[in-house]
């Protein structure tokens, strides 16, 4: 049996492999090829140059400047030619098409300068957009390319062999060697060690990791080597997660973008017509010459070329999408992801902020104030107890009560048979005397009630822990530090003119404690999940725009019922991450200040853009009508305003973060 014959190729399948090159898509992509756009682009010039000097001199062929055009044109609109190939046959009319009509018009009537001039404006605005996006998408992409590919497992056998981090499960032992990546989202098991988490955060100090401690794929193994037990498998680490969220982001489009993408086939078919009907008005209503200027009139096709050019919205289309692909790529540098255009406008929308207190106003941490004992005098004990009955404890005050007894150097008692008490504390045997650590409420029903209603309540700046055991009772004192950024950047948002609340299930005495320490303005405390819906629910109808800052599964209905939702970090729980359109990549409320910041600043730009574009293409197009302006000056004004859009687009990539203090 013969091998069947391969088809042959039609002469359009021909030609789009010819303009292809190498077997592309048939577009130049903006992420490999600018330089070849600009590079194109310089040569259409340089060529279009060449005919101009060479254009009416003595002794030179008229067909030679022409020739010098018509490739200067065709270098100058490969790019463009390549997009019209593609869509004519499938009915698509866009800008690309526009500029070839208008330089094959112009050549018709021997506007040749003008037609050259026009695709090397163009194709250098091409390349200039393309440099843009490429500059925007490197932004982006530097994150990705944190993300290793393989990782040091330990085998049965105790050695370490390296594997794929797709292949890798949870609970395996890896080994991360200093200057390498750390594979995926773990917990040290032994060694210490820096990591650098910028790529995460945006954040250049390194943070010091040991044993216990959580560390995160991509982000960087500064100097020791480590053993972790791997936490969650690649595809759902704290790196993945947000790769997955960028490239929807990429993907889903502000309100305003949405109304310059209707300036596609409808919108050139519009123009077209217009500019037909025009030159019909010209030629048969005012009597102009069809084709040829006469004592220095325009003729009707020339102004119909004009009038083409001017209302080609090429700034329009790219004024929005250029500006929120840079302002998701400034985010992604510096700590804040936006999850879409929506989240970046209605950011800068909003005027009241409403955070919870724990992780957000403080860092989480607690730490041991003091320690007294009842009757005083049995302070050491009373530590040395607490110490023994929290060194196992996983509970923030149980961190804090292991950090303060590691610091004072205390002594860890015997202790056996522990036991979680549901909701109260811990209680453990030392000997065959019964201890107790955790709540007021656990010195209920004992010889020791009427002491514990005589001592009063801890301070609204104190949280309460109570050590018990045989005739020792004594009571440990820890505090939630409060950020050092916290009040400084709610005094700014105040001068923005954005309200400040904190929903908190604290006790209403800490939480107002706090509230008066930052000077917020309203405090709403010992709220459930459905208290704090309701809260966001109330501020909406109130009129107020609301951002919910959140972290905790708890938070994650107040979110999604909030104006815009915002996660305070990638360690947040997924529930939250899920409801939220901004994550604050950095544990720092700072991060929302710059998330604001930068959702204002590129309002203005977009505000700009559309100026520069809409006014561009209305006051041409009036002195197009009018026939008052050259068809060099139209190219001119409108390759002009979509340079000058790219270029203000791109600003938002050189932003730095304001100081916040």
């Amino acid at each position: 049996m013969s091998t069947p014959k391969e088809p042959t190729l039609k002469w359009k399948d021909r030609f789009l492999n010819f303009l292809q090159g190498s077997g592309g898509d048939g577009h130049t992509h903006a992420s490999d090829n600018w330089r070849v756009l600009i590079g194109l682009s310089l040569l259409c010039g340089c060529l279009a140059l060449a005919g101009v000097f060479l254009d009416g001199r003595i002794g030179i062929p008229q067909w030679l400047p022409i020739i010098l055009f018509a490739l200067s044109m065709l270098v100058g609109g490969w790019d463009a030619l390549v997009d019209v190939v593609h869509g004519l046959p499938k009915g698509e009319l866009d800008i690309h098409f526009l500029m070839i009509a208008v330089a094959i018009g112009a050549s018709a009537i021997g506007a040749w300068s003008e037609g050259a001039l026009l695709l090397f404006l163009f194709s250098l605005s091409g390349g200039l957009e393309a440099y843009a996006a490429d500059k925007t998408q490197r932004e982006i992409s530097s994150l990705f390319e944190a993300a290793p590919k393989v990782a040091l497992v330990r085998q049965d056998s105790g050695k370490f062999i390296e594997v794929a981090v797709e292949s890798i499960q949870v609970g395996d032992c890896i080994q991360v060697r200093s200057g390498a990546n750390f594979p995926v989202d773990a917990e040290i098991t032994l060694g210490e060690t820096e990591a650098d988490e910028s790529t995460l955060t945006g954040e250049s100090i390194p943070v010091f990791k040991t044993t216990g401690d959580s560390v995160f794929s991509g982000t960087l193994n500064l100097w020791g080597t480590i053993e972790c037990r791997v936490l969650r498998p690649a595809e759902s680490s704290a790196l993945q997660k947000i790769i997955q969220l960028i490239h929807q982001a990429q993907h889903l489009k502000a309100p305003s973008q949405r109304f310059t993408d209707r300036f596609g086939t409808g919108y050139t078919l519009l123009v077209i017509l217009l500019t037909l009907v025009m030159f019909f008005v010209w030629w048969l209503g005012f009597g102009i010459s069809a084709f040829q200027n006469i004592d220095g009139v325009r003729s009707a096709f020339y102004r119909a070329m004009t009038l083409l050019v001017v209302m080609s919205p090429c700034a329009l289309v790219l004024s929005i999408p250029s500006t929120i692909l840079a302002a998701i790529a400034w985010g992604a540098r510096h700590g804040v992801l936006f999850r879409g255009g929506a989240a970046i406008e209605k950011l800068r929308e909003i005027n009241l902020v409403a955070m919870d207190k724990t992780g957000t106003l403080t860092t989480g941490e607690l730490s041991v104030v003091s320690v007294e004992s009842f009757p005083p005098g049995r302070e050491q004990a009373a530590a040395e107890l607490a110490y023994s009955l929290e060194m196992q404890g996983s509970h923030p005050i149980g961190r804090a009560i292991q950090r303060y007894g590691e610091a004072e150097g205390l002594r860890s008692r015997a202790l056996t048979g522990f036991k979680a008490v549901s909701g109260r504390g811990v209680e453990a045997l030392e000997g065959e005397a019964l201890c107790l650590i955790g709540r007021r409420e656990i010195l209920e029903g004992s010889r020791f009630e009427n002491l514990s209603r005589e001592v009063p309540q801890a301070s609204s700046a104190h949280i309460e822990n109570w050590v018990y055991s045989g005739d020792l009772v004594a009571r440990i004192l820890l505090t939630d530090t409060l950020r050092t950024e916290s009040k400084s950047i709610l005094k700014i948002l105040k001068r923005q003119g954005i309200r400040t609340v904190m929903l908190t299930g604290d006790r209403d005495a800490t939480a107002q404690a706090v509230g008066t320490a930052l000077e917020i303005d309203c405090v709403q405390a010992e709220l459930s999940p459905e208290d704090k819906l309701n809260a966001v629910e109330t501020f909406s109808k109130e009129g107020y725009r609301v951002a919910m800052l959140g972290d905790g599964v708890n938070d994650a209905p107040s979110l999604a019922a909030a104006h815009v939702s915002v996660a305070m970090g990638i360690r947040g729980s997924d529930a939250a991450l899920e409801q939220s359109e901004v994550v604050l990549m950095r544990d720092r409320i700072d991060n929302f200040l710059s998330a604001v910041s930068i959702s204002k600043r590129a309002g203005s730009i977009i505000r700009q853009n559309l100026a520069i574009s809409l006014g561009t293409v209305g006051i041409m197009a009036l002195a197009a009508m009018t026939g008052s302006i050259p068809l060099s000056l139209g190219v001119f004004a409108h390759e002009g305003s979509t340079v000058l859009v790219c270029l203000n687009s791109l600003r938002l990539l050189f932003v730095k973060p304001e100081p916040m203090y």
